[in-house]
This record gives structure tokens, sequence and C-alpha cells, in this order.
């Protein structure tokens, strides 16, 4: 029989949830337990797929095109694993699953309300994983939002239910809050967490274990404090204190014995003890690399970082085997627009800039930017790297600049343009919904020998995950290649252009897909790993030409 960790948050919201319940799902993982994870939202959006990044931050897509919150990011990376759209849930999803019920008339004429009907789906969902997958051994689910929101009361009813319906052995809680340090005072403070725990505990569920978020550690004093009045031992209290890289929380809580007690509380007997010696020295590598290298990320939303994660992470992992640490330089693509953005501008704003990489976005905000961006890094030989929208932008440099199309662009930005060399796919040309109706989830790649890409991949087919409406127009596809374009990625069909290169560049790559979706600390993604050895090597050469004079 599964058991069930439940993994909610008190005080403030954004203290590392997420982070928490993916390094609990790593240190079961690491004893040989099969361990699944799940993120329920709150929020009344079936999925974050319509909502701005500025609002959500990322949203990461599985396999299966599911839209899903980052923290399942965190999960995938943390665990390595490949999860589906049963590990994320919001309100929205639950309403909208009783809300077709009642009008199919599964209810037979009862009244819908809240509980039992509501709580009974969330719990269904929660032990949906291991009703799936009888092996699997331990469930982590974690609650989106702050104990104390009214969103929230839901899915912790429905957590307080399902632990009375379980034996005590068989769930567990583990609650994250905040022990702020007050300057003035020049002490920590217990109080905000003896709330927050109370906040829970009136609604029904006693935390099990408690982690406590802060700057620097708890100490020994606040910890027998916090767990006199929270009514648990003083070792199931677990300083959180704030971390360089988010990859030492495993080793951190692995130090104060959490998953021994975890296991302990659970009654399970893990296989073996937690090796984390390859994670150790993964971390000493991301903490102290030999060198670093700068890589200039030209995106739409820079002022929201979380807006990129996989982004950020997949460069953390790709500095690994290259033994650098990878210096992210942010750039808005609209402070690369106007008409005082000339080639000496542009060479301020790179100085010292070994890569370029232009991610993922939509609508035409900071476009000419990105363009801009392209044609500055395939010009001044300085490895380029386009994901998504960033391939688009690179088609339309090349058409404009190499092609001789001097008008082209993407019809999403100029539905008049006379060259779009970027168009709607002809099965979104009559859609008018948003949410869930783009190119989603993995598709297969078929990749041609010899290029770029074939070298960076070490094989001929692949398959990788997309989120996106726009393709490039196979009309323009041979004058593209006469300019210099190889199509190295396509699909198999070869209708879908999924890959493009510059053979006469030293690295000059872009893919409509989302490699960073599917990079892990210790799989860095193939394409991630090749463009930071090429802004090494690009930035060696730099040094040799200084060192000569």
């Amino acid at each position: 029989m599964a058991k069930y960790i439940f993994v909610t948050g008190g005080v403030v919201s954004a203290l590392g949830k997420g982070i928490a319940a993916a390094t609990l799902g790593n240190l079961l993982t690491a004893r040989g337990l099969q361990v699944v994870l799940q993120k329920f939202d709150p929020y009344l959006n079936v999925d974050p797929g319509t909502m701005s990044p500025y609002q959500h931050g990322e949203v990461f897509v599985l396999d299966d095109g599911a839209e899903c919150d980052l923290d399942l990011g965190h999960y995938e990376r943390f665990t390595d694993v490949t999860l589906s759209q049963d590990n994320n849930l919001t309100a929205g999803k639950v309403y909208e699953t009783i809300l077709y019920n009642e009008r199919k008339g599964k209810y037979l004429g009862r009244t819908v309300q809240v509980i039992p009907h509501v709580t009974d789906e969330i719990k269904r969902r929660i032990v949906l994983p291991a009703q799936k997958r009888p092996d699997i051994d331990v469930v982590i689910t974690e609650i989106g939002g702050t104990v104390g929101d009214i969103e929230s009361l839901p899915f912790l009813e429905a957590i307080r239910q399902l632990r009375l319906e379980q034996a005590v052995e068989n769930t567990c809680s583990v609650h994250l809050t905040l022990v702020p340090y007050i300057d003035a005072a020049g002490e920590i403070k217990t109080k905000p967490t003896q709330h927050s725990v109370a906040e829970l505990r009136s609604i029904g569920i006693q935390a099990d274990f408690i982690i406590c978020r802060s700057r620097q550690p708890i100490g020994d004093e606040a910890r027998r404090k916090i767990a006199l009045f929270c009514n648990l031992p003083p070792e199931y209290v677990f300083d959180g204190q704030d971390v360089r890289s988010i990859y030492e929380v495993p080793l951190n809580y692995h130090a104060q014995k959490m998953d021994d007690l975890v296991c302990k509380r659970l009654r399970l007997e893990p296989p073996h003890a937690a090796d984390l010696a390859e994670w150790e020295r993964m971390t000493r590598m991301i903490l102290a690399p030999p060198d670093r290298v700068r890589i200039a990320i030209v995106g739409k939303y820079v002022e929201l970082k979380d807006a990129y994660k996989s982004i950020t992470e997949s460069f953390v992992h790709a500095g690994i085997p290259n033994h650098v640490g990878v210096d992210q330089v942010w750039i808005d693509s609209e402070s690369l627009e106007g008409r005082d953005v000339g080639e000496g501008k542009l060479d301020e704003i790179f100085k010292d800039c070994h890569g370029v990489l232009v991610p993922g976005g939509f609508g035409d905000r900071g476009i000419q930017g990105k363009i801009n961006a392209s044609r500055y890094a395939r010009e001044r030989e300085i490895p380029f790297f386009g994901i998504c929208l960033g391939l688009q932008c690179a088609m339309i440099d090349i058409g404009r600049d190499l092609a001789g199309l001097a008008m082209a662009n993407s019809s999403e930005f100029d539905p008049a343009t006379p060259h779009a060399v970027i168009h709607l796919m002809e099965h979104q040309q009559y859609i008018e919904m948003m949410g869930g109706t783009m190119r989603l989830g993995a598709w297969p790649c078929a990749i041609k020998p010899g290029t770029l890409a074939h070298r960076c991949y070490g094989r001929a087919d692949v398959s990788e995950r997309h989120r996106h409406r726009y393709e490039v127009n196979n009309a323009y596809r041979p004058a593209l290649a006469a300019a210099g374009v190889v199509f190295s990625g396509t699909s198999p069909d070869e209708q879908l252009v999924e890959i493009m290169e510059l053979p006469s560049h030293p690295f000059f790559l872009a893919v409509q897909f989302h490699p960073e979706l599917k990079s892990r600390p210790n799989r860095p993604h193939p394409l991630f790993r090749e463009f930071v050895r090429a802004a090494v090597e690009h930035q060696e050469r730099i040094r040799a030409q200084k060192a000569q004079g």
C-alpha cells in the first residue's frame, strides 16, 4: 500500500514548498523507493496555460501536453522521472470535472456541495497515481498557496479526511513556514511558525514535520521552542536556511536525517541507504566551478526570472560537464530596439558575453530586439541558441538579411506581411479557444546526419516538448536554404521544421521546441551542454587573441 506525504506552507508564499517536496522525493528515491509527486493549486484556472508569465512564471509542459506549474519541473529534475497530467491539479479542474458530472446526471439528483463532492474529487486525484501504478511506494502531494487562504480550504479538508480514512502510519504532514530574523532585535522569531501550525491544527491537521525557512540557522533553542508549541519532537523540526544553490537542499536535509525520520514515521523499509555521493560531487561543481562563462539571455519577461526557470536551471546543468559556472546576463529585448540602438550600443550591451540565447514568448512586444540579437550574434560569430520564438526571430533575421526578403516577418506580428516566413499552422487557423490548443507536449524529430544538431545529440531521432502555434512556412524553405540555412531537424514526415542551423557559423542553432523542459542535473540537455561548450571555446579564442596583443 502506498504512503502519502502532504506538503503545505504557512506565513507567506514563495518559501520553496516545491523545492522541499522535490527534495523529499529526491531523498526517498535515492533510497530505492518508487516515488511520485503531485502539485495541487487552488486557483480557478483549469491550468496555467492562459496565464501571464508575470502572474504565474514559467508554464512547464509535460510529455502528454499538460501545461503545469513550474514546480513540476523541480519534481522531474530532482527525481529524474517523467510526469503526466495526473500530477497537476487545480481547483479549476476539480470544478470543471464536478460540473460536467452534474450536467451528465451522475449525482442522481443530489445537491452538489463542496463536502463531499469537491473533497471526494480531490481525494480521488490524490490516490490516482498509486492506483494506476501499484509499484508506487510514496505519493508526495504539495498544496499550493498558504494555510489560511479561503481557496485552499477544500484541499486541506480533503487531506484531513484522507488521513482519517488511512491507517496512522500511511500518511504524514510536512509543513513549511517562515522563521524571520528581526534585525532590530538581533534574533529570530518563532511566533509566525507557531501561529501557522495552530492554523493548520484548527483545520484538523497536525503537522508531523516542520521545515523552518530562514536566512540563517535557527539554532537548538528555537528548534526546541517550536517543537514544544507545535506538539512534535525537536528532531522533527528541520532547519531550512537559505543556500547558494537549490541543489544543496537535499544534502542539507539528509544531514538532518529527514529521510530516516520520514521512513520511520511511515514505517517504510527502503531497499538501501541514500547514496548521495554523485549528487554531492555535482553540487560541488555547481558551487565552485574552475571557470565561468557569460551567456546573454534576450527575453521579454526578464523582470521575472521565474518565467525562464527551466532555462536558468538548464544552464546550471550544462555547466557541470563543461566545468564552468554560467553567469546569466539578462537583457530586455525592448532595450535592443529604437533608433539609438546601433552597433556601438549593441557592442556595449553584449560586452564580455560568450553566447546569446533568445528564448520563447508570445506577442509582438520586443520582437525587433530579439531579431537584432540574432543578427548581432550571427554577424559577430558569437554562439547563438534560439528556442521556439527564438527560432522564428532567427528565421525573420535571415530572411530579411540573407534571403532577400526585406519584408520577411511572422504573420503573428504582421498579418499583412508579403513574406510570412513564419505562419499559423493550418489546423490552428480556426481555433477560438486559447487554453490547451497549441502544439503541446512531446513530438518526434528526425535529425539529419552530419549536422551540428546530430553531433550534439549523437543520434538521428529524438523526442522533444513543444508549446507554440506558429511554424516555419514551408513555402520559404528553399529560399532560406539557398541563403545558407540547414534544416537539420524536422518532423518524420518533413512537414514541420524542428531545428535550423548555419554551418558557416561556429555555433548558430535554433529549435522550435523547448529543450530546457527535459534537462536534468545528472543529464544536461545535449543542446544546452554543447551551446555552453561553444561559449567556453569562444571565450578561449578571445583570451588567446588578448594574449597575443
